[in-house]
């Protein structure tokens, strides 16, 4: 902060606040907002209702009550030039700040934030590492538990959610299962589509644990694949382990994009990978840093992101495979472990 000129950070809900402080605000109608100085003691406005849920910390807490303003609170600390506030912070108390502090200049918060983020310690990746643990559980389970053909998206969805739960996660975030024409989708939200066989079936889901997060991608085929399937999650599986092996401290976040998409260009499917190779991960599912053509920040000891190549064939079908992995000082740790191969289901 003060090497930018930034007299506040304001920090309101989103993970930076639970990073700083280990409290996550409710996200409502009513302000929490961690208020951080340069130097002396942060404080943490928020309701009083909310007040017996924070453990103490090396911050104040100031709980208001239903009949104060905790804005005309929080800007009463100073007369700040330059602010940062938090991504995640609603336009509603923003818009309040930015009437009060007419004078501010703004910037986001996670220009400051994500550099402190993006590095996970030893005890940041055994929770990342345990999370990754339970989904390649839940993909185990899938070939004596959970039948695809003849089910709904939908159906299996919920299964693989509830199956997460089960191996350990706090909540399950997110399912996608995208079959047939609609795993051409990236992001295809799970619908009432019968899976039939003959559909590749492409399998997106993670969770919480402990604050942190999983997320991993594997695709499967209801009964025999075509030889076109077999092709493409060849080259999406090569593309996989070409981005993971280019993984080493020093490395450019670009050149992990770089080495994945270079396998699915040479076999001439380049305008059918339409995403970057990945994305940070820890306290939020998608943070930084990101492996995209662009990002020049080299790699660190320590960082956490995953590795997601994929072809998405319109009204075909398409083919993911995501890994999340440990840039390490020897080099690259895979946290997710579970079979990248096609693997035919009923």
């Amino acid at each position: 902060m003060a090497d930018q000129g930034v007299d506040f950070t304001l920090l309101s809900v989103g993970a930076d606040l639970p990073y700083f402080t280990a409290y996550e605000a409710m996200p409502s109608e009513r302000l929490t907002v961690l208020v951080v100085p340069p130097s002396g003691e942060p404080v943490l406005f928020l309701p009083e209702l909310e007040a017996p849920r924070v453990e103490a910390g090396h911050f104040a807490v100031r709980p208001w009550s239903e009949i104060e303003d905790p804005v005309d609170l929080a800007a009463a600390l100073g007369d700040p030039r330059r602010v940062a506030v938090g991504d995640h912070m609603w336009s509603v108390f923003l818009t309040r700040f930015q009437k009060l502090w007419s004078h501010v200049s703004w910037m986001p918060a996670s220009e400051i934030t994500s550099e402190l983020r993006m590095r996970k310690d030893a005890d940041e990746i055994e929770l990342l590492r345990r999370a990754a643990h339970g989904v390649d559980r839940v993909m185990a389970r899938i070939l004596d538990e959970v039948g695809f053909g003849g089910r709904t998206e939908i159906e299996v969805a919920r299964h693989l959610a509830e199956l997460t739960i089960e191996e350990g996660h706090d909540t399950a975030e997110f399912t996608i299962v995208a079959s047939g024409t609609n795993a051409a989708s990236p992001h295809h939200h799970a619908g009432e589509r019968v899976i039939e066989p003959g559909d590749v079936v492409v399998c997106d889901y993670g969770g919480r644990w402990e604050g942190y997060y999983s997320d991993s991608t594997r695709t499967f085929v209801v009964g025999e694949p075509s030889q076109a399937q077999v092709e493409i999650h060849a080259v999406v599986q090569a593309a996989n382990e070409a981005g993971r092996g280019a993984v080493a401290s020093g490395i450019a976040c670009q050149d992990i994009d770089r080495a994945a998409r270079e396998v699915i260009d040479d076999a001439g499917y380049g305008e059918y990978f339409i995403h970057r190779t990945g994305h940070g991960i820890g306290l939020e599912v998608h943070e930084h840093p990101y492996m995209v053509e662009g990002n020049e920040r080299p790699l660190e000891s320590g960082m956490t992101f995953s590795v997601e190549p994929g072809i998405y064939l319109p009204d075909r079908f398409g083919v993911r495979i995501e890994d999340i992995v440990v840039c390490t000082e020897d080099g690259i740790e895979s946290l997710n472990q579970w079979e990248r191969g096609l693997i035919s289901v009923t």
